[in-house]
């Protein structure tokens, strides 16, 4: 019966345009619950049940069992369900999958269905993911949000955290510390088109290269050593290198956050995909290291010697930071109010093949977890003019209009076989809800035919679209991707013919090294 409420409330949430009100809802339906049930619906509503890894699609929610006509469910249920799914492997993985899928949407009402879909495969687009789950977590267990945030911040799990809030208070969140070998959610920086806009923000700040490489936080305790990715995955055995460096320094324990990537025979960063493929691979890592070899760099230290330095301003941390790791390992930064000087600085980062800078306020502690205003990253911005080819249907609070974007560029002459349209990627990002509506109605009156989920145009709409670099991708016919694409403005002033060329976008990619 709990996740028939969990969905619905999922739905209002989804429906409702006020943040408070989100978060009222969330908090009203997490104490119904209670701290078993609610820490459990906390997993489905954050996207924490993605990073279970339970092997299903889209594809895989074909032809299940029609809806239920009464709910039965639990939300502890399905979150074993789904715990269940992740362990399926090996041989008869896939009917085992199936089998699991169908006994589970077998017992499901349509919202219900509705829900897990969203859940299964990401697509809960709801605004309520970790930072608003985070509020309505303290509101329903009557306690500081910013105690919930740090307890998230150094557990990392936010089941754990809302089972402790719900089920203990104040008193069970302040037991969570940072602990060496236990992952600590990365601190994300915010965004600034210039290096000038982003000074402005922090007055004097320490500037460094934003490299193109992932995201590493390091954890060394005496003679053992754990490495992080971003979304928490140990990726120790896949990274040595990673794992050699830290052994070198000379501490005893340490938690550190840096990057790891791979360069080039000139000191230039290879193609990122070299870099993520390298870390994601299970193969034996000493061939693996021959090929791709990694090298990190360090930017911030978060623990030392039993000292914890989370809390500490940034320049403080910087300074524990150069005596513990040697400039070899150091992201390069610079310390400077003045924008010429912030410029050049990050005019030589882009020279040499990285992504831009980050600007940091060395007066900020280390807001883990949080996109705050203590960090801000500058990259150059790429844009294209593309032409949409197709659109698929939003949900949440995008219910009823086309949204995800089908982003093609032009074939010529010059490009036998692709022609006359070629796609780069999709995005739904940077649509305002005026957009959405425009192009809902441009994009339907353009309609050549349609799936379930998706409508086809006539390829006649060309539309901006801002990204952050190219990526080779086997998915597509031209080999290549966009990466981070948004939507910058409909060009109603241009025709499909003034579209840019599949030849523009490979002349960025060779730029680009790839």
């Amino acid at each position: 019966m709990g996740l028939w409420r969990l969905a619905v409330v999922s739905r209002e949430v989804a429906a409702e345009p006020g943040r408070r009100a989100k978060v009222g809802l969330l908090a009203g339906c997490l104490r119904e619950l209670g701290a078993e049930e609610g820490a459990a619906a906390v997993v489905l509503l954050s996207g924490e049940a993605q990073r279970l890894r339970t092997g299903v699609g889209w594809a895989g929610l074909r032809d299940l069992p029609g809806p239920a006509a009464e709910p039965s469910l639990g939300v502890r249920e399905v979150e074993r369900e789904l715990e269940r799914l992740a362990e399926v492997r090996g041989a008869g993985s896939q009917a085992q999958r199936r089998r699991l899928l169908v006994g589970l949407f077998g017992r499901a009402t349509e919202v219900e269905q509705g829900f897990l879909r969203a859940v299964l495969v990401g697509d809960l687009r709801q605004g309520a993911l970790d930072a608003l789950v985070g509020e309505a977590v303290a509101q329903a267990a009557g306690v500081p949000v910013t105690a919930v945030r740090r307890a998230l911040m150094f557990r990392g799990s936010a089941r754990a955290v809302a089972e402790a809030a719900l089920g203990g208070g104040a008193a069970a969140l302040a037991a969570f510390g940072l602990e060496v070998g236990r992952a600590v959610r990365p601190m994300l920086a915010a965004s600034a088109p210039d290096v000038a806009s982003a000074l402005e923000r922090t007055g004097p700040a320490g500037v460094e290269w934003k490299l193109d490489g992932i995201r590493v936080q390091v954890h060394r305790d005496g003679g053992e050593v754990a490495v992080f990715t971003r979304s928490l995955d140990d990726i120790t055995a896949r990274v040595p290198e990673v794992a050699e460096a830290a052994l070198a320094l000379p501490v005893r324990t340490a938690v550190l956050d840096g990057e790891a990537v791979a360069l080039g025979p000139d000191g230039r960063p290879r193609p990122f995909q070299e870099t993520a493929a390298r870390s994601a691979s299970r193969q034996d890592p000493d061939r693996m290291r021959a090929e791709v070899p990694l090298s990190v760099y360090f930017f911030d230290l978060l623990h030392r010697d039993g000292e914890d330095l989370v809390d500490r301003p940034g320049r403080e941390r910087w300074a524990a930071l150069a005596e513990a790791v040697p400039e070899g390992l150091r992201v390069a930064r610079t310390e400077t109010g003045d924008r010429s000087q912030a410029l050049a600085f990050f005019r030589e980062a882009l020279a040499l093949g990285h992504e831009g800078v980050l600007v940091k306020d060395p007066a900020a502690g280390y807001a883990a977890g949080r996109r705050g205003a203590g960090w801000i990253k500058v990259k150059p911005r790429h844009t294209l003019d593309l032409v949409v080819l197709a659109a698929e249907w939003g949900s949440g609070r995008r219910q009823g209009f086309l949204s995800n974007l089908h982003l093609g560029a032009r074939a010529t002459a010059a490009e036998p076989g692709l022609g006359p349209w070629v796609m780069l990627g999709k995005t739904f990002k940077g649509l305002t809800d005026a957009t959405l509506d425009w192009q809902t109605a441009e994009l339907l009156a353009r309609e050549t035919d349609r799936d379930a989920r998706t409508v086809r145009v006539r390829p006649e709409l060309v539309v901006e679209i801002a990204f952050d670099g190219l990526q080779r991708s086997p998915r597509y016919p031209a080999g290549l991707a966009l990466r981070f694409a948004r939507v910058v403005r409909y060009r109603p002033d241009k025709s499909a013919a003034e579209a840019d060329t599949v030849a523009t976008v490979r002349e960025l990619a060779a730029a680009e090294g790839l």
